[in-house]
């Protein structure tokens, strides 16, 4: 096996960085949906379920199951949507922004931990590079880019 792949060594990694985050939002009660989507809600504001599923990425079927789990915890409100009332309004609550504070803060340890044996030039220039060929290849793919930071 060639150890030098860079297709197998982005694998690895994203393999491992999966496993902290998934152990890490467990330890919370949480998973790494329920942080993307407060996330999206404290950036974007309110939205429809549609609209979450494609700012955040999250498939319909994982997004109504995130959104049924923030509903029952408090994190999140489901109103219907004044202009169509066939449409749900999604809106975050206080208690779900002091939630995604708490998510972020984990996430950030996550982060370091991963991160550990690099500099912080080499964190930079990683997460730029990855960024570049995640870029490239939704542009392929037809997907539209992320947003930038």
């Amino acid at each position: 096996m060639d150890l030098t792949l860079p297709s197998w060594l982005l694998t690895q990694t994203a393999a491992h960085a999966g496993r902290l985050v998934a152990g890490g939002m467990a330890a919370a009660g949480a998973r790494g949906y329920h942080y993307r989507l407060l996330v999206t809600l404290v950036e974007s504001g309110p939205a429809s379920q549609a609209e979450l599923g494609r700012r955040t990425g999250i498939h319909l079927s994982d997004m109504v199951a995130t959104i049924n789990e923030l509903t029952t915890q408090g994190y999140v409100e489901r109103t219907p949507d004044p202009a169509d009332r066939r449409r749900n309004v999604i809106t975050i609550t206080p208690s779900g922004r002091e939630r995604m504070r708490e998510l972020a803060t984990r996430l950030a340890a996550i982060q370091e931990e991963l991160l550990a044996p690099l500099s912080d030039d080499e964190r930079a220039q990683l997460t730029g590079l990855l960024g570049k060929l995640l870029t490239h290849h939704r542009g392929q793919q037809g997907v539209p880019p992320l947003p930038t930071p």
